[in-house]
Order: structure tokens, then C-alpha cells, then sequence
């Protein structure tokens, strides 16, 4: 494949130049003028000219003078943009006469045009479906530290913060740490890891210098844009080098704090430069470069999440539960039940027989042993474990290298090569905390476009680098140490001691100062009961003793041979090191019929993938031949678009279909309309369905966790672990008591049957109104089934977490309303609020839907992007989120089951005021967010968020 692809590639390029050698000699027309600000009559640098309808224009230069040279006839329009001010066109008849363009500033709102939303330009206010939208401007008056935290302040957006480098996005329910629903492009390219199928957070995204806009649409959008576009998108688009030219840099700096943390108070360092140029209007290049450095937030959540031997969340700990097993604490997982194995066991045979003689028989062996232990749903022991400040690298880091070199063909035809690379050091939250430790990852694309095409291909190379799994660390540790199996026969044998000790002691004093055989019986349960607390701290005591202790020698050598061992390890020990080398290879095109059929807007599209799964076998299973497997994808799709009535009705109907080798073929329809009145009143309703192709660990994961053991829902893969020879239970009903035998059905992708109805509206040029409703019914939702087999033989009890498909219908529904006011005097307010359901939770039955979402968010925000002209601006935000519960596989099971994994509700305040000087175009920022410092957690198991500050320097943003 990798061969196909670079033929294709270097085929592609050949042609691009062989089509510019063939082209028509033709002298260009050369058009002049200049740019001012019509406040200030000063001449503005940076605005874009471009001819209207093409992919020609330049930018202005010092003094606000520019020279565009066009093979387009006369007569043409010129638009010219710039951030913060209203667009003009100019209409140019005569090349000679020298062109004078006045900007004002402006604050009237929707006047956005986004592409997302039906793969065309079009106004936000028209959009079929719902849509926001983040620019440049709109990002310099965000208070917050970076353009992906700031997507957290849209209508409708949920985030996850695993890191402050790795942060998923979602809407609509469904919520995940690594995001498989949400798909998210730069530049058109699918940014997920390969290997793991979601983004990682922007770690190897568009540089902020280098980011022209994002566009987010919450919902489903399979039927435009394939698999994973099941509840929304993320589009990012980056500055083209013919358009915004010149160097750029910026630097910040700041602190992190929270309380929990190792040290409260920490630094963090960003720096980004970005440089482009543009050669004779024909050839451009830009290169970016980020660099982003930080002691990261820490996850220090020690409730006891066993609920084992009689505790619960809030009050067990170590001290008090010897079953404890901590959110984040790492390696006391590992249980055993100690009645149940010294019962079965029989290593305490003579012991007892022993004691039972001495008394003469009055005191039979079970009823010594029932005594002297602890109950059998009051005996679960586990290891003792380390915090997971102990394990993690929390050095984060993240550097980004993007480069591209485009090359116009004609004015409308356009050719580049572009590359971005990205590595550093992060954590995420699966069915472990992974430190990502080194990971990095490239993107490389060609493509030629048109305004109304466009060919490309590319690749994504994942490489996990030095990563690990935290949690089997830490049990690596403990095993590299002192195997369980020595570990808890000390444990046990020194607890029976005692216990067995104190028993015949006491029994004998009774008997000895006339008790009944009775009476002497409850003084020695009497005796071992007060004990007992002693019995448990000298057991754990001693077979804790020689410990390796975190920062010594010990303990670095053993975590370096645990790290540096492939998961799960081998038969000489445990190992954590998570590999994954996995690719994707993409080609896709689009075409736009308009200038060739005029009754309608009629585009067509298509693409093949293939990603070639690489865990060096340590994460996905391997078929037969001992090879890991690859997987083959392809789908296309049509949209027809509409419009009626002098253009205030829009109809647009699509379909696409897909297919996945492991998959019966989907196909995706999508039906919308928009009705325009009164010019800027727009009401739309949409009918789509999505669906999701399970992805790659959903479909080949094999691997042990200290949870449980994950694998993916394959049929092979069960027949693998004869899961479907012999009766396994669901994890719930075995809690409860009552085994239930489960049944598999078959694994299918996702289907979502959306609705949406809409309203967005500009009202007096002041008010900017946007409100839906939706609905969606999901089938075949694919969660997690936690089994167990029953121990057999020699093999012992085994717990599996399996992904399945739902029987039932998932259903969910929710709204949102944005409001955002221009006031006087450049002033703005606004807010939104969004509401999310999940309809039918009590259907389910054992399944897991993990919804992961709180059912009320809002957001409140008012700023100036220019106080009175002087180039000030300032912008206060306040989010709030209602309290939810988390489900996932890094849930404990029993938390999981009974849904005891709530996230408390949360608000922050965000804030910012920074200055422009425009002769030195340099702008300082003073910004801070949560800055009334009210930690919080945003999903289970995942650090602590507290405040963090920062002030920055940035030259021509």
C-alpha cells in the first residue's frame, strides 16, 4: 500500500506540472491600490485581496499598498477581508486606475460563511443544518490559553480533559476520553491516531499561528463526511502562504495550580513562529513551528472504588479496608478473597486439627476456622499500591512542525505538498491511564484543488514512542518485587497465625475460668473480632516488608524493565510499554457540477482507506499466521441542492454509502430544507442517519488490563476464549446474586436516525438568535458488556469487557439556544445553554450506553473587542455544567454497575484583557481561566483541573 500511494502521489505531481507546462501563454493584468482603516486613515497591512470566485489574491503590505497580478478578465470583483472589519468588493473595469479601499470595523454578527455544513460556501444564517464557527477574531478575544480549549465555550460542546496537551471534544451525548464519534479534520485530513481511532487532543494539529478558522457541527454527519461522524465534527482549516504572508510568532507563559497536585504552583511555556511567502503569485510556502512545555495536572482521586468487604466510595481507605483499590491508586487491583482460598486451600489443616485436638474436640476445625477469619464477603485483600503521581510522567510537552509549498497552476487551480509532525509527552485515559511518553505522529498529504474540485491523498504514521500503561506499572512493579502469589501467601500466613494464636488463647482462658463450651466459643470470636484490625496491619506489614519505595533505586530499575517490556509481558515478568506503529493511507476527491449543470447544485465524492494495524502484537490480536491484520474501507456519496421560490427555500438531499470489510455496506441519507424570511430569519429542518464503523480496538483489541481483560467483538475473538462454549454471566447479575447466562448477538456498526428542527435569525442587525431541538435513535449502539467465566479446572475466574451491540433502541433527545447581543459602543453579550437526555436509560438493561453527559450546560460571556478605538479588549466567560455519572472501562466494575460514578457539578470564570499596538503590530494578553480556582474533574479517573494564568506576546497575529 505504502508503494500504491507513493506512485500515486508522485503521479499526481507529474501531472500537476505537466498541466502548467501546456498552459496558454497569457500576459497577465496587473491591478494596484491601497488599503486604509477609515478611522484612523492609517493603511492596513494584512488584508487579503482576492478575485472574486477564484483562488487568485495577495495581501497588503506596508502602508496598506498592495499589486495583484490576474489572468482574469475585465471586468472583476475584488473582495478584501481583513478580521474585525466588514468585507468589501470592488468592482475593477479599468487596470490602470489605482484602487482606494476603506475598512471599517464591525460587530454585526452572522455574517460568517462556513463550508462544513454541505461541503460548499454558504452563510452560517442558511445552513442546513446546525453549525458553529470560531475565527480569527473570535479567537483573539477568548480568554482562553489555546483555540482547541476555546471550542469548549460553543453551544452544545462537551470537553474531556485527560491532560492539559490532550483534551477530547463531543456534543450530543455520548461523551468519551478519546472520542471515536467525533470526527475531526485539518485541512481535510482525519486526525485520528491510526492505531486508537480519535484525535489527540491538537497535539498533532493546525498550529494556532497558522489557524485560518474552525467550524463545529454538533450531530450526526456520516452521509457528507463517512464513518465516525456519528455525533459531529470538527474542521479546522489553516492560513494558505498566498493569503497571509509574512512572519508571525508568538510567546506565552503562565501557572498551573491546584492544591492536589505534587508541587501546587507551576510553570507552563508555549512558543509558536510561523513565516510564509508567496513567489511571483505563483509558488508559496509557509513552515510553523510550536513548542509547548509544562508540569501537567494530576489525577489524585483516592476514593476506594472496590466497595469490597462491607465500604463504599467515600469511606474506604487503606487504613480501614484491606480490599481498598483506589481511583488513582495503581497496582491494588489485584484481589484475592481469603477466606474462600485458605477454605479451599486447606494449608491450615494441621493447624487447625491441631487446636480442635488440643481442646479435646469440643471445638471442631470449620468452627475455629469461621471464627478466627473474617467473614467471606468481609476477606477480599489486594496488594497495597502507588499513587499515580508515582507512575506517571507528568513532564508534558507537545512540539508541532508544519510545513507546506503550494503552487498555483492557473489562477484556479492549485497544487501544494504539505507535511505536520507532532511528539510530546501527554496522558489519556482508556481502560488505564496511558502515558504517552515521546509519542508522536506525521500527516502528509498532496492535493490539487479548484474552486470546484479537489484530489488528495495522505497518510497519518502513528508511533507510540516510550508509552505505557500507569496501571500495569504499577502491578509490574509490585510482581518485579515480590510476586502475589509470595505477597499473599505471607499475608495469609501471618494473619492465620495471629488469628489461630488469639482464638485457642482466649478459648482456653474461658474454658479454664469455668465458661461453657459456648460461652468460651464467643469470647474467642470476641477476641479475634477486637483483633482483628492488628491482624490485618501485621499481615500487610510483613508481606509489604522491603517494599520497593517510589524514588529509590529499586523502584527506577524495576519501572524502567517493566517499561521497557511490551504489554502484558512474559513468563520472566509483567510488562507496560504500549506499542502501537499503526497507519492509515487515504485517497479521496470531490467534484462540484454547478458551472456544468444548472437546474441545481450537484456534487459528487469518494474515498478509499486502509489502515495496517502494527501493536509489535502487543494490543491487537493475530490471525492465524501469527500477522496483525489490515482493514479495508471505501464508500462515495452525492448531494443535490436547490433552491426555490426567489431563493428563500433550500433543499438539500444527499447519500453516501461505505463500506468496511468486516461490515455489511451502510448507506447514509440526509434530507434538509431552510426557509429564508425577512431576509435573516431562517427556519430549517433536517432528517440524517449516521453510523459508525466499530473502531479498530473495538474490533481486534486483545489485551489484559488490570480490570479485566479486553477484547474486541470480532466473533473469532470469542471463539478464541470460549466465551461461546459454556455459560458466562454478566458482571451485574453475579453481583446481585443471581448469575444470568449472556447471549451474544451480532457485532454491527452504529445507526443513528437524527431530526433537528432550527431556527437562526439576525435581528436588527443587534441579535443573533440560534435554537434547536433534536432527536436521535441509536441501534446496534455499540458499549461495553463486562462477563465473567467461571473458574475451571485449574483455570480460575475470569472477567472480560466486550464490546457489544445494544438489542434495544438507544434513544436521546435534547435543545440549545444561543444568544449573542452587539451593544453599543463595540460591547457584546451573549450566552447559551444546552440540554442533553438520554431517553430510555432504564431499557437498557445490563448495558452500559455511557452517556456521559450532564444534562444542563451553560454559558454566559460579554466583552469589547475595542474599548472606544483604543485597541483594547477584554472578554469575561462563565461556564457551568450539572453534575452526571461516568461510565467507562476504567470505571471499577462494581462502580460501573450500580452507576455510582458521579461527576460533580462545576462552574469556572474565565477571563482576559489584552492591548494591540498596531505600528509594532504586536498585542500582549493577560488572560486567566477558572481563575476563582474551584477544581473540578471532567470524567472519571482524570486529573484535577485548577486555575491557570497566563500572559502572552504575540507580533502580527
Amino acid at each position: 500500500m505504502k508503494s500504491i500511494l507513493f506512485k500515486v502521489c508522485l503521479g499526481s505531481l507529474l501531472l500537476l506540472m505537466s498541466f502548467s507546462l501546456v498552459l496558454t501563454a497569457q500576459t497577465p493584468t496587473t491591478i494596484t491600490g491601497t488599503v486604509t482603516d477609515k478611522t484612523s486613515g492609517n493603511g492596513m497591512q494584512g488584508v487579503t485581496v482576492a478575485v472574486k470566485g477564484a483562488t487568485a489574491g495577495t495581501i497588503t503590505g506596508n502602508g496598506g499598498n498592495f499589486q495583484l497580478k490576474t489572468n482574469h478578465a475585465l471586468p472583476l470583483t475584488l473582495v478584501f477581508t481583513y478580521v474585525g472589519y466588514q468585507t468589501t468588493e470592488q468592482v475593477i473595469n479599468n487596470a490602470n486606475e489605482k484602487v482606494a479601499i476603506t475598512l471599517s470595523t464591525t460587530e454585526i454578527l452572522g455574517q460568517e460563511v462556513v463550508v462544513a455544513a454541505s461541503r460548499v460556501q454558504e452563510s452560517i444564517l442558511q445552513s442546513p443544518v446546525s453549525i458553529e464557527k470560531l475565527d480569527a477574531r473570535a479567537l483573539k478575544a477568548s480568554p482562553a490559553p489555546s483555540f482547541y480549549d476555546a471550542l469548549a465555550n460553543l453551544k452544545g460542546v462537551e470537553m474531556s480533559t485527560q491532560s492539559l496537551t490532550f483534551k477530547s471534544v463531543n456534543t450530543r451525548g455520548f461523551n468519551s476520553n478519546g472520542n471515536t464519534r467525533v470526527l475531526q479534520l485539518n485541512d481535510g485530513m482525519d486526525n485520528q491516531a491510526p492505531g486508537l481511532n480519535f484525535s489527540v487532543g491538537n497535539m498533532v494539529g493546525i498550529p494556532e499561528l497558522d489557524l485560518d478558522n474552525v467550524e463545529l457541527i454538533p450531530g450526526a454527519a456520516s452521509a457528507l463526511y463517512g464513518p465516525n461522524a456519528l455525533n459531529g465534527i470538527v474542521l479546522m482549516t489553516s492560513k494558505n502562504p498566498f493569503q497571509y504572508q509574512g512572519l508571525s510568532a508568538q510567546v506565552k507563559t503562565g501557572i498551573l495550580n491546584d492544591g492536589g497536585r505534587t508541587s501546587a504552583t507551576t510553570g507552563f511555556y508555549d512558543v509558536a513562529v510561523r513565516y510564509a511567502h508567496a513567489f511571483n503569485n505563483k509558488w508559496a510556502f509557509k513552515l510553523n513551528v510550536g513548542y509547548i512545555k509544562a508540569d501537567d495536572w494530576q489525577a489524585h482521586d483516592y476514593r476506594d472504588q472496590s466497595l469490597a468487604n462491607g465500604h463504599g466510595l467515600q469511606d474506604g481507605t487503606r487504613a480501614n479496608n484491606e480490599g481498598y483499590n483506589g481511583v488513582n491508586t495503581y497496582g491494588d487491583e489485584n484481589s484475592v478473597n481469603m477466606y474462600n482460598t485458605l477454605k479451599t486451600g486447606g494449608s491450615l489443616s494441621q493447624q487447625l486439627a491441631g487446636i480442635s485436638a488440643m481442646f479435646g474436640g469440643k471445638v471442631t476445625p470449620d468452627q475455629i476456622f469461621n471464627a478466627a477469619m473474617p467473614a467471606p464477603n468481609r476477606a477480599t485483600i489486594t496488594r497495597t499500591g502507588y499513587n499515580e503521581s508515582d507512575v506517571v510522567d507528568y513532564n508534558t510537552k507537545n512540539l508541532k512542525l508544519n510545513g507546506a509549498l503550494h503552487y498555483k497552476i492557473t489562477e484556479n487551480l492549485e497544487a501544494l505538498i504539505q507535511g505536520s509532525y507532532g511528539s510530546g509527552t501527554t496522558v489519556y485515559t482508556g481502560a488505564d491511564r496511558y502515558s504517552l511518553k515521546d509519542f508522536n505522529m506525521g500527516q502528509y498529504k498532496v492535493e490539487l484543488r479548484h474552486p470546484d474540485f479537489y484530489v488528495r491523498a495522505y497518510t497519518t504514521q502513528e508511533r507510540s514512542g516510550d508509552s505505557y500503561a500507569s496501571g500495569t506499572l504499577a502491578a509490574g512493579i509490585n510482581e518485579a518485587w515480590k510476586p502475589s502469589t509470595v505477597w499473599y501467601s505471607q499475608y495469609f500466613g501471618t494473619y492465620a497465625t495471629q488469628a489461630l494464636g488469639t482464638f485457642a488463647q482466649a478459648y482456653g482462658k474461658a474454658l479454664q475460668t469455668g465458661a461453657t463450651d459456648a460461652a468460651a466459643y464467643a469470647a474467642a470470636q470476641n477476641a479475634v473480632t477486637t483483633g482483628m484490625p492488628l491482624f490485618f496491619q501485621n499481615a500487610r506489614a510483613k508481606a509489604d516488608s522491603g517494599r520497593f519505595m517510589p524514588g529509590t533505586a529499586d523502584f527506577n530499575n524495576a519501572a524502567a524493565q517493566v517499561r521497557s517490556k511490551p504489554i502484558p509481558g512474559d513468563s520472566k515478568g509483567v510488562g507496560a510499554k504500549f506499542t502501537d506503529k499503526t497507519n492509515l493511507y487515504q485517497l479521496e476527491f470531490m467534484y462540484n457540477f454547478h458551472n456544468l449543470i444548472k437546474f441545481a447544485e450537484i456534487l459528487v465524492g469518494g474515498n478509499y482507506r486502509r489502515y495496517t494495524l502494527n501493536s509489535e502484537k502487543t494490543l491487537f490480536a493475530v490471525d492465524d499466521n501469527g500477522k496483525e491484520f489490515r482493514i479495508n474501507e471505501y464508500g462515495g456519496y452525492v448531494q443535490i441542492m436547490k433552491k426555490l421560490v426567489d431563493d428563500h427555500i433550500k433543499l438539500t438531499g444527499s447519500l453516501r454509502y461505505d463500506k468496511n470489510m468486516n461490515f455489511n455496506g451502510q448507506f447514509s441519507p440526509r434530507l434538509s430544507a431552510v426557509y429564508t424570511f425577512l431576509q435573516t430569519h431562517n427556519l430549517r429542518v433536517s432528517y440524517q442517519t449516521g453510523f459508525r464503523i466499530p473502531n479498530n480496538q473495538d474490533q481486534y483489541i486483545d489485551l489484559n488490563t488490570p480490570q479485566a481483560h479486553l477484547i474486541g467483538g470480532l466473533p473469532f475473538l470469542r471463539e478464541r476464549y470460549g466465551l461461546n462454549n459454556g455459560p458466562v454471566f454478566t458482571l451485574q447479575s453475579v453481583l446481585a446474586g443471581a448469575p444470568k447466562a449472556y447471549t451474544f448477538r451480532e457485532f454491527k456498526p452504529e445507526r443513528i436516525q437524527a431530526y433537528e428542527l432550527g431556527y437562526k435569525a439576525l435581528i436588527a442587525k443587534r441579535l443573533l438568535v440560534d435554537a434547536y431541538i433534536y432527536k436521535n435513535d441509536f441501534n446496534n449502539m455499540n458499549g461495553s458488556q463486562v462477563l465473567v467465566k467461571p473458574a475451571s479446572g485449574t483455570t480460575p475466574q475470569q472477567i472480560f469487557s466486550v464490546p457489544v451491540s445494544a438489542e434495544e433502541t438507544v434513544k436521546s433527545w435534547g435543545w440549545a439556544l444561543g444568544l449573542d447581543y452587539s451593544l453599543p459602543l463595540n460591547f457584546t453579550a451573549g450566552g447559551n445553554i444546552s440540554y442533553n437526555e438520554l431517553s430510555n436509560e432504564k431499557d437498557l438493561g445490563s448495558f452500559l450506553a455511557m452517556f456521559n453527559t450532564p444534562k444542563v450546560r451553560y454559558s454566559l460571556n460579554a466583552g469589547n473587542r475595542n474599548i472606544a478605538n483604543s485597541n483594547i479588549a477584554v472578554n469575561v466567560v462563565w461556564k457551568w455544567q450539572q453534575s452526571y455519572i461516568w461510565q467507562s472501562s476504567f470505571v471499577g466494575p462494581n462502580v460501573n454497575a450500580l452507576a455510582l460514578s458521579e461527576i460533580p457539578a462545576f462552574g469556572t470564570l474565565d477571563a482576559m484583557i489584552s492591548k494591540f499596538f498596531p505600528k509594532a503590530k504586536t498585542t500582549v494578553k493577560l488572560g486567566g481561566v477558572n481563575i476563582l480556582n474551584k477544581s473540578y474533574v471532567q470524567s472519571w479517573g482524570n486529573p484535577t483541573i485548577g486555575s491557570q494564568w497566563y500572559v502572552s506576546l504575540g507580533y502580527n497575529l
